[in-house]
């Protein structure tokens, strides 16, 4: 299982949005994750196979973190677009 972290400012609403999106996406594609979202202080802490959010907070997280940059905290298009490719190097 992978274990993902979706990244926002409060770890509410955008990256709660995105968790249920990549959940969906990963099912859908026959991935088996655990995404959930967190606000950007807590991800500091936190330990996971993947960090996913946007570009804004991708730059400040440090380097020894995995951080998957998508387009959009809500189009679904567009994170299937940037996170199936990340998924599958990840399972490789």
């Amino acid at each position: 299982m992978i274990k993902i972290i979706t990244v926002c400012g409060n770890g509410i609403g955008s990256s709660n949005l995105l968790a249920m999106k990549i959940n969906q996406i990963a099912k859908r594609n026959g991935f088996e994750v655990e995404a959930r979202s967190c606000d950007f202080n807590a991800a500091m802490g936190e330990h996971a196979d993947l960090f996913v959010t946007v570009d804004e907070f991708a730059k400040q997280l440090p380097s020894d973190k995995k951080v998957a940059v998508v387009r959009s905290y809500a189009d679904k298009k567009k994170i299937s677009e940037d996170i199936l490719p990340v998924l599958e190097n990840l399972i490789k």
